[in-house]
């Protein structure tokens, strides 16, 4: 797996909304560095779990898709006569 990491403006976004929450709702002011390490910590303890959630949602829908397309070839059998 290739390593998890975010565009510099959608970090940047993230960093304002981080401090913006816990300014708001904890009433705790960090700065952009704090913020950036809290990303940092995020993206490795929680990014790779939700990551692989993802991809096992992604693996069910494929699954879904090809029983739809199995039983979509097989109402395409044709019956074989076998009275010679």
């Amino acid at each position: 797996m290739s390593e998890l990491k975010l565009e510099t403006d959608a970090r940047s976004r993230l960093a304002s909304q981080i401090q913006r929450f816990l300014d708001d709702e904890l009433d705790v002011e960090i700065g952009n560095m704090d913020a950036d390490r809290l990303i940092d910590f995020l993206t490795t303890s929680l990014g790779t779990r939700f990551y692989n959630l993802g991809l096992k949602d992604a693996q069910a829908l494929f699954a879904r898709k090809a029983d739809d397309i199995n039983d979509e070839i097989y109402a395409l059998e044709q019956m074989v006569d076998d009275r010679g």
